[in-house]
């Protein structure tokens, strides 16, 4: 019997350069949006990191690009306020969204990023996946399963990501990982397949690259 969302298996060596060539180009950080009438021009594709405040979106998207200080990177969860759009290469935007689930911040300010989140992942055509963070020390939480929701109403293809799995046990990571299929069978936007990363280690970020690159 097969099993349902496997781990992504390294890709062959030339789909794997791909992705080498695409992070190897110039990255850039282009704006922080508050608003929708914000966005840059919708003329590349993109793609989306979503996630718990302080599950490693920034750090992932710093190991991706190989640029330590490209995204800001926080201890303070909830730092991230606006959608922040970065350019790898010329054809390609990396978008980090405002971490979700984090109560330390005024009724109103969570509102509107909900809103635009929202907004977002609906309206943008240019968008092709949104890759999901999930923290292997935790698995997936309430808020995780709201999020995944939302992706489903916006009809948006999205990709689990665990994070930070250089810090759990190979056991105690199993165990996380059927509870994350398990909360994944529910929702019909989930792609098949989850990458296990670690940012400090370098896991499946190679694997990463090269998803991202190959996507049309």
């Amino acid at each position: 019997m097969q099993l349902s969302f496997p781990i992504a298996e390294e890709p062959d060596a030339q789909t794997l350069e791909k992705g080498r060539l695409l992070f190897a180009g110039e990255t850039a950080f282009v704006k922080g949006v508050v608003a929708m009438d914000g966005l840059p021009a919708p003329d590349r594709l993109e793609v989306c990191f979503a996630g718990r405040s302080n599950v490693g979106k920034s750090t992932l998207i710093n190991a991706l690009t190989g640029m330590k200080a490209l995204a800001r990177a926080s201890n303070t969860p909830g730092r991230t306020q606006e959608i922040n759009f970065f350019t790898a290469g010329d054809q390609h935007y990396l978008v980090d969204l405002p971490g979700y689930g984090y109560a330390n911040a005024p009724v109103p300010v969570v509102e509107k990023w909900q809103r635009l989140l929202k907004q977002y992942l609906s309206g943008r055509q240019t968008l092709r996946r949104a890759f999901l963070l999930i923290d292997a020390r935790h698995g997936v939480k309430k808020v995780d399963e709201e999020i995944m929701a939302l992706l489903d109403s916006s009809a948006l293809t999205f990709q689990t990501v665990l994070t930070k799995a250089d810090k759990v046990k190979e056991v105690e990571r199993e165990k996380v990982l059927n509870q994350v299929r398990q909360a994944l069978s529910k929702h019909p936007a989930a792609f098949p397949e989850i990458v296990v990363t670690s940012s400090e280690k370098g896991w499946g970020i190679p694997t990463l690259r090269a998803i991202i690159a190959t996507l049309e």
